[in-house]
C-alpha cells in the first residue's frame, strides 16, 4: 500500500491506465471543497448543531412539525443550494468521457456529480437527493425549487399539492430503507469491476461500504482517496491522502 503522494499517484495512474471497468464510491469529502460541510467531522453540520440531526431522522420529521419547519428553513439557507462542482467532480466526469468509468455510486445528496458533467445513467445516488421533493403520503416526486418558493412566500411547512401529505426531500433519512434496486446495482458493479476507487468516504457507513470488500473478493485493486484514514485502508492497493480536488485531476 502506498501513502507517499508522489509514488501513490504514479501507482494509481498505472492501475487506472490498465482498467476498463472502473467503479467509484464517493462520500462527503469530495464536496467539502465546494463549500458543503460533512456531517460528523470537526466542522460537521451535526457536530456544530446536534439538533439538526433530528431533522434527518424520519420518525422525528414525520411526527414533529417544528422539526419540519427547521428542515425547510435549512434547505432554503443551506450551503448545498449555492454549491458548485469542484475539480474532483469534473475529473470523474472526464473519466467517464474517456470510457473508463462504469458506475459512480455516491453517498452524497447534493447532485454535484451530475452538475459536474457525470451522466444520470452512471450515477447511483444511494442516499437520494435534495434536488427533488417527495410526498410521504402519495409518494409523488417533484423538483425541489417550487417548494422552496412556497417557503419564501411564507409557508413554514409546505404540504403535498396533490394529497395534502407531508413533503420531505427525496433523501434517505435515518429509519428509512435504502432503495433495494440501487443497492443491488452498486454491489453488482463492485463485483464486476476491474478497479474500485473510494473517494472522500471513511468507509464506515454500511451497507454501502461493503462495495470495497466485495470488489477485493472478486480480485479488484482498490484506490482510496481521502483526507484522513479510513476503516478499510488495510484493503487498499494504493492510498492517496490529501485534497481530493487536487488529487483527482492529478490522477488523470
Amino acid at each position: 500500500m502506498s501513502f507517499d503522494i508522489t509514488s501513490g499517484l504514479a501507482q494509481s495512474r498505472h492501475l487506472l491506465s490498465s482498467a476498463q471497468r472502473v467503479v467509484v464510491l464517493t462520500g462527503a469529502g469530495i464536496s467539502t471543497d465546494s463549500g458543503i460541510p460533512d456531517f460528523r467531522g470537526p466542522q460537521g453540520v451535526w457536530t456544530k448543531n446536534p439538533a439538526a440531526e433530528k431533522t434527518a431522522t424520519l420518525a422525528n420529521y414525520l411526527a414533529d412539525p417544528e422539526a419540519r419547519i427547521r428542515a425547510w428553513r435549512g434547505r432554503l439557507e443551506g450551503a448545498q443550494r449555492a454549491a458548485q462542482p469542484n475539480a474532483g467532480h469534473h475529473a470523474l466526469a472526464e473519466m467517464e468521457r474517456r470510457g473508463q468509468l462504469h458506475t459512480l455510486v455516491t453517498q452524497n445528496v447534493d447532485g454535484l456529480h451530475q452538475a459536474g458533467g457525470s451522466s444520470e445513467q452512471i450515477v447511483v445516488e444511494i442516499h437520494g437527493t435534495t434536488r427533488r421533493a417527495m410526498c410521504w403520503g402519495c409518494r409523488q416526486e417533484w423538483p425541489m425549487e417550487p417548494f422552496l418558493d412556497r417557503v419564501r412566500r411564507g409557508e413554514a411547512d409546505p404540504d403535498c399539492p396533490e394529497c395534502g401529505g407531508i413533503v420531505k426531500s427525496a433523501t434517505i433519512s435515518f429509519g428509512q430503507n435504502l432503495v433495494e434496486c440501487d443497492l443491488e446495482r452498486a454491489f453488482t458493479a463492485a463485483a464486476e469491476c476491474d478497479l474500485i476507487v473510494a473517494i472522500g468516504t471513511t468507509l464506515s457507513v454500511y451497507p454501502i461500504a461493503r462495495m470495497v470488500p466485495i470488489a477485493v473478493a472478486a480480485g479488484s485493486p482498490v484506490i482510496i482517496v481521502n483526507a484522513e484514514a479510513t476503516e478499510m485502508d488495510h484493503l487498499a492497493t494504493c492510498r492517496l491522502r490529501g485534497s481530493i480536488s487536487e488529487i483527482l485531476p492529478g490522477l488523470l
